[in-house]
């Protein structure tokens, strides 16, 4: 296991935590190989039901790791090059289509891909002091890891053009008005409250939230009678589940339903 991403298990819920604190949790090779590595475990993990996405120390993360990036250029490496088909695309991916609900707790800033991470997962609780940057221009490069698809249908085209050209940070109370995040706390409760969201997820219907996240991915881009059928696809498959037959049992008895993701 790398020490740059850290995994914990505790009651189905997994916590995978940027350890790269002294560069704010910047995405070295080894970092984004560990981190694609460490969500792919944790998908294909039955016992984990619920993920959560953090930030060691000050930082959530601050995206590419520039000094990695600028030396590896300037010694001829195509490594830069390529990163983004062979690293943050795969990543972003994963976090997208976990079968598992995802909720990021924003601890600090998130910059580059690291808001494009964050961006990915199903929920986002951010620190008061946390902010976002799309910081690509800044650079000289163009939006990765999905941050093209994913800010204009959070937060409209309008806004997401501004924050891509302009590269200006984002501040929790902005982020939340413009619905970038589902709920902003003190800095000292954002792991805490998003704990509390991952175990009431845990709890609940997994093999259904793994077909609501296919459905809307598949809507977006998709015409309305091809929604229809996909969603009776999903519909046809959970009526034989058990999670679906104790939901009903329990619904009509008045009871509170046990799921068991099966």
């Amino acid at each position: 296991m790398s020490e740059s991403v850290l995994v914990a298990v505790n009651d189905a819920v997994a916590t995978i935590t940027f350890n790269r604190p002294g560069s704010l949790n910047s995405a070295s090779l080894e970092f984004k190989t560990a981190l694609l590595g460490a969500l792919q475990r944790v998908s294909d993990d039955s016992g984990v039901r619920a993920v959560i996405l953090t930030g060691a120390g000050s930082a959530f993360s601050a995206g590419q790791d520039l000094a990695e990036h600028a030396a590896l250029l300037e010694a001829g490496d195509p490594a830069p090059l390529t990163t983004v088909t062979e690293h943050f695309n795969p990543i972003a991916r994963a976090i997208l289509g976990m079968p598992k609900p995802v909720i990021a707790a924003v601890n600090g800033v998130a910059a580059g891909a690291g808001a494009s991470f964050a961006l990915a997962a199903d929920f986002r609780v951010m620190a008061e002091s946390a902010s976002f940057l799309l910081a690509f221009a800044g650079v000289g490069l163009s939006l990765d890891s999905g941050a093209s698809w994913l800010l204009p249908r959070l937060i409209g085209h309008a806004r997401a053009s501004a924050l891509a050209l302009l590269a200006e940070r984002v501040t929790a109370e902005q982020a939340l008005e413009m619905g970038m995040v589902n709920a902003v706390v003190p800095d000292d409760r954002v792991l805490p409250a998003a704990a509390e969201l991952a175990t009431r997820l845990a709890a609940g219907p997994t093999l259904a939230y793994a077909a609501i996240k296919e459905s809307l991915i598949y809507a977006e881009t998709s015409t309305f009678d091809e929604a229809l059928a996909k969603e009776a696809e999903l519909q046809a498959a959970l009526g034989g589940t058990a999670d679906h037959h104790n939901g009903t049992a329990a619904f009509l008895a008045k009871q509170r339903p046990t799921f068991t993701g099966k």
